[in-house]
């Protein structure tokens, strides 16, 4: 006894000492990872950490980490107030969470937690910088310059705090300290093109277009890569009036980025500018695709589109327009002469009348406000060239070139879309699909979590196919070999059917190599058949489901189409946005009674089985697309108390959530999603934030 006792004692100590090898493993792949910018992999090392050993503050730091470097600033937040609840001296967590909510716009809990850190570190550069820089966006200019008085008194030669420092004294309108501090910044580090970036930002607003050309070419030179610093050299060159050397630099911006915004845009007016009008048309149409509600670009194609004679075009576009803003006189007195072109007398008579009474009205308004009318003047009468900013949306400011305030936007650096600053990719907002039975899956590039289903094991065990059967959502096609493969196995059931009528698992395996070429009509009556001799059979309910499903998409060809459009630029979640920016649902072609028949397929799947995920996720689709999001949400609810790991559920519950405006809980579905693989999580989040 004594012997067995001591055996055990030595067996389970091995256990628990490859667990924590294994663990330490897993942490140190998991760092690998987050080094080599593959953050989203990372995080599923760190799951794995925390899932064996929750009591540790590292893996919730680490995974806070790679949150951060995908925009999930809330995500991050919570790892680290994790981390902190169960190391509260893990001090690179203050750290972590002051920046997580300083990318909030959370800035005194930023400051609550940089302090914090300060008190274990005095004198740490990075902290003290941000310290600086909560405080100048609290507009404690004082509070702010003390921090980098300490900080540069400590590291004269840092230069982060001289660049800092001078936006401080930018946002108090200080242009000389501004200048100062830039000039010392270049003279410690000449190497760093963010400081000529800003000092050439910083002379063309002071005019000295020479100076901020030289700078921002030592920028580009410095730093290839950076679209913005192209954009603002155009804009340079444009006020050198060199129009050719700015379309150069649009042209460049264009190459790495096919769907710049402003490159775009402004490429567009230029070529305006020296009447290259289909190519400008070109740009704007461009435009418009990646940015739907972008009513200064619709309003210059109107007025190109009337150049070249495509009136119809035109009115198309300043009908769009005048939707949006509909104080715009100047769009009525235009919308008035195309009507007069196209015969419509009356209609273009109305539209005088209502811009000649709009603009008395305005006129009358800026008489009131003499300062106001006194800068209008001013500003007709000069000659000086304007910009404005990309947020800056006034449509009188249709016809001024955008300068670039917007960090890079950061392509990947690998193949695989899975790798690098995920959050910066520009994904689609689609539902995660369906979910199917099938024989062949695809791999994703990050792994996901499995889904152990006891029906399909017992399904599988019980008919006796020649494949496996698998439920996924990401299905793989078929190559020729394994089509003739599927057509041969059809004449095989066909010849067992003939000698064993009775057989439903016959019918089903063949009903499923109809499925795989296709054959969807022929699929359909096997498996009906098998439910008919098997009325029990869940996968026989759950693969008639998925092929009615298919069927109907087919048939309404809806298969192009997702039910979520796109992200706004503003931030805010857009359902197919009509031309007003009023969220609006999408337009479905398909009658809700077509669902009727498939939804009674899930309820007696869900009668025969309640623990069956698929079932709940795939009518949440489908409710989805009848716009019952609150039904969706309720069943992608049930699949995910059942399997709690249900990151396609968690990820569509999360987009169903955003489109009834339940954006934090939304976003909350969306970051638990990322952590669990799906990527695209993190570029919508980044998008919503």
């Amino acid at each position: 006894m004594k012997k067995h006792l001591i055996a055990f004692i030595i067996i389970f100590s091995s256990f628990s000492t490859i667990a924590q090898v294994d663990t330490d493993r897993v942490m140190i792949i998991g760092k690998n990872a987050l080094y080599f910018e593959d953050y989203v992999l990372a995080i599923q090392y760190f799951n794995q950490v925390i899932t064996a050993k929750p009591y540790l503050a590292e893996p919730y730091y680490f995974r806070a980490v790679s949150k951060f470097m995908l925009d999930d600033f809330k995500g991050a937040e919570l790892d680290a107030t994790a981390c902190l609840q169960r190391n509260p001296y893990y001090t690179a967590a203050y750290q972590l969470r002051g920046a997580a909510r300083q990318n909030q716009e959370n800035y005194e809990e930023a400051a609550a937690d940089y302090q914090r850190s300060l008190e274990f570190f005095p004198e740490d550069r990075i902290t003290l910088v941000n310290m600086g820089i909560v405080n100048i966006e609290m507009e404690q200019y004082d509070i702010a310059e003390k921090f980098f008085d300490v900080l540069l008194r400590r590291f004269p030669d840092y230069t982060p705090g001289y660049l800092a420092r001078s936006q401080m004294y930018l946002e108090m309108n200080d242009t000389t300290g501004a200048l100062t501090d830039l000039n010392k910044a270049i003279e410690i580090d000449p190497y760093t093109s963010q400081s000529f970036s800003s000092r050439g930002l910083l002379y063309f607003h002071k005019e000295e277009y020479n100076m901020a050309l030289a700078d921002l070419d030592e920028a580009i030179r410095l730093d290839p890569y950076f679209e913005g610093n192209y954009i603002n050299r155009g804009l340079v060159k444009y006020y050198l009036n060199d129009l050719r050397g700015a379309m150069a630099d649009y042209d460049r911006v264009i190459e790495l980025d096919e769907n710049n915004l402003i490159a775009r845009f402004n490429r567009g007016l230029l070529r305006a500018q020296v009447a290259d009008n289909n190519r400008a048309i070109r740009d704007f149409d461009k435009v418009i695709e990646l940015q739907p509600d972008n009513t200064i670009a619709y309003l210059n194609r109107a007025i190109l589109n009337n150049e070249i004679g495509n009136l119809e075009g035109s009115l198309n576009d300043i009908d769009v327009v005048l939707e949006t803003h509909p104080e715009f006189f100047t769009g009525y007195y235009m919308r008035s002469q195309i009507k007069r072109e196209l015969n419509d007398l009356r209609g273009a008579e109305r539209d005088f009348n209502f811009a000649r009474n709009l603009e008395a009205n305005a006129h009358r308004a800026s008489l009131s406000k003499p300062d106001l009318a006194v800068a209008s003047d001013a500003k007709d009468t000069s000659e000086k060239k304007e910009t404005r900013e990309q947020t800056d949306l006034d449509i009188e400011k249709f016809n001024l070139l955008v300068t670039s305030g917007e960090e890079k936007s950061q392509s990947t650096q690998y193949q695989r879309q899975s790798r690098g600053r995920v959050q910066n990719l520009n994904v689609p907002v689609e539902l995660e699909p369906k979910f199917v039975i099938t024989y062949y899956e695809r791999g994703y590039d990050v792994r996901r979590p499995v889904y152990y289903s006891e029906t399909i094991e017992r399904s599988n065990n019980r008919l006796n196919l020649d494949w496996i059967l698998k439920v996924t959502n990401n299905e793989a096609p078929l190559n020729e070999m394994q089509i003739q493969t599927h057509f041969r196995s059809i004449q095989d059931y066909s010849v067992k059917i003939e000698n064993e009528p009775e057989n439903y698992a016959h019918y089903f395996g063949r009903g499923m190599d109809y499925v795989q070429i296709q054959d969807y009509e022929n699929a359909i009556k096997d498996i009906s058949k098998a439910i008919e001799l098997n009325p029990d059979l869940l996968v026989g309910y759950f693969a008639r489901a998925i092929l009615l499903t298919q069927q109907l998409e087919y048939d309404y060809q809806l298969s192009d189409k997702s039910a979520f459009s796109d992200i706004a630029s503003n931030n805010q979640l857009r359902i197919l946005n009509d031309v007003s920016g009023k969220p609006r649902l999408p337009e479905i072609s398909v009658k809700s009674v077509k669902y009727d028949e498939i939804l009674r397929e899930y309820e007696e799947i869900i009668r025969i089985d309640p623990n069956f995920i698929y079932a709940y996720y795939n009518r949440a689709e489908i409710f989805t697309i009848e716009k019952d999001f609150r039904a969706a949400i309720a069943d992608y609810t049930k699949a995910i108390e059942i399997e709690p790991q249900f990151a396609e559920a968690f990820f569509n519950r999360g987009i169903s959530r955003l489109a009834i405006g339940e954006t934090t809980e939304g976003l909350d579905d969306l970051r638990k999603a990322g952590e669990l693989g799906i990527v695209q999580s993190y570029s919508i989040i980044k998008r919503m934030q």
